[in-house]
């Protein structure tokens, strides 16, 4: 069964000013990342403003990410796993979509808890291994601040016996839970992984027993991203530690206005790509501007 580890970029999703998808820019961010030495990508992801996109769009950007790390592969020999979001709050299309992830060859599937129903910890796990059931492996994303809803670790434990269940991405940002999670839930199946889903977590998570992170911040940083998450889990804290400490004022300034919002507005900044989302999102407001910008000369980004 595939084992999860290393720093992995939730992917945004570019856009033109009339919101429609620019898919060269998308191609362009996946190359970027690929060279920079990610060990992994997840498009579709809610950072890739999922809900908004129609199946069509979905479906152009799934052909050219693989079209982009299938070729990478080919030419360095270095495997990259694609973790493919296959979320919704209707368990019937999140089974459907965890189908298109294993017929796209995505390594695995990401399965957030489903939103706005709130179901009950029963439902939670039954929506769990319906999705199982498909065959591919599967990270649980565990994110009450947008769901409404917490995976309690007893619950966790439960789903993590279930067939094809391999990981969980933890954005609870509850580090004592997360730290649960390591203790009660890895210990029992030690081939489970525990990823952070907050790049602010990265270094201490991992420092607790936790395997890597699916970033944000590396839209923009994937070497450093990369570089501190491979560093804390070779043990070289220290080094670890430089880099966290370096991005931390960008850690924050990422998510000030909202995500992706803020994390594109930063991209642009940079020149990478438009700052443009689609409605309901809206940019960022003139003050989150100027946060986003003093941080990133403060992380000499």
């Amino acid at each position: 069964m595939l084992k999860l580890t290393g720093a992995m970029t939730a992917l945004v999703t570019p856009m033109h000013e009339d919101e429609s998808v620019d898919y060269e820019g998308f191609r362009a961010l996946v190359k970027r990342q690929l060279e920079a030495g990610i060990d992994g990508l997840l498009p579709l992801g809610t950072t890739a403003e999922t809900p908004t996109l129609t199946e069509e769009e979905e479906d152009e950007i799934i052909k050219i990410a693989f079209e982009e790390v299938r070729a990478f592969e080919k030419k360095t020999g270095k495997k990259v796993n694609v973790v493919l979001g296959a979320g919704s709050n209707c368990t019937r299309d999140a089974i459907r979509y965890c189908e298109r992830a294993k017929k796209a060859g995505a390594d695995a599937a990401l399965v957030v808890t489903p939103y706005y129903n709130k179901p009950s910890n029963e439902g939670i796990i039954r929506h769990f291994e319906e999705c199982s059931k498909v065959g591919i492996p599967i990270v649980v994303y565990n994110i009450q601040g947008r769901t409404g809803k917490n995976i309690d670790v007893p619950t966790l434990e439960k789903i993590a016996d279930l067939p094809n269940i391999i990981a969980v991405k933890e954005a609870s940002g509850n580090i004592n839970q997360m730290m649960d999670v390591i203790s009660i839930v890895k210990a029992k199946h030690p081939d489970f992984s525990v990823i952070c889903g907050d790049d602010g977590l990265t270094l201490p998570l991992i420092a607790a027993g936790g395997e890597g992170v699916f970033s944000v911040v590396s839209n923009l940083a994937p070497e450093l991203v990369t570089e501190m998450t491979h560093a804390a889990m070779d043990g070289d804290l220290k080094k670890a530690r430089e880099i966290h400490y370096r991005l931390l004022p960008f850690f924050k300034a990422a998510f000030v206005d909202g995500n992706p919002t803020s994390i594109k507005y930063a991209l642009s900044v940079k020149g990478m790509m438009k700052p443009c989302v689609r409605l309901p999102l809206v940019e960022v407001t003139e003050k989150a501007k100027k946060i986003i910008e003093s941080a990133l000369k403060e992380c000499n980004l």
